[in-house]
């Protein structure tokens, strides 16, 4: 599968997952918004981009930064103010994580499925981040 294929699958796995939480969500016509999914909360519209994981080494990896080729250069382009949130959805895990923006870093995020040894700020557990821990609250009817 090519890499197109593969985020294709995992948007639309993490858009089932937040259906049956049971958000209403959107999907932005065409490619060129910076986000992939709009997540209805009942007070608020979130935009989400959707991202694949992998693990490496104890955690799971994912991009926070977009590769853009303009002008035939490939430069990164961070989400910045432009999204709300990353949902990641990680085959090897069967796991799908949920992560503001404002908690990832500006190229790519790790999210460490073992506990460190050591206690540190910065160190991401996978475990606060799954949909079930770190989904934003809806409105009830």
């Amino acid at each position: 599968m090519n890499t197109k294929q593969v985020g294709d699958i995992t948007e639309v796995r993490i858009l089932a997952q937040l259906v049956a939480a049971g958000y209403s969500v959107s999907i932005p016509y065409g490619d060129n918004d910076p986000y992939d999914l709009l997540v209805d909360t009942g007070s608020s519209v979130l935009k989400v981009q959707c991202k694949t994981g992998w693990v490496e080494d104890d955690v799971i990896r994912f991009k926070t930064a977009s590769k853009t080729t303009r002008d035939g250069s490939v430069t990164m382009v961070d989400y910045d103010d432009s999204i709300d949130a990353f949902a990641v959805y990680c085959d090897g895990q069967s796991e799908f994580y949920w992560m503001p923006v404002d908690e990832a870093g500006s190229k790519s995020t790790y999210l460490r499925l073992t506990e460190p040894e050591i206690d540190h700020p910065r160190v991401n557990r996978a475990s606060k981040f799954t949909f079930s821990n770190r989904l934003p609250e809806m409105d009830a009817d």
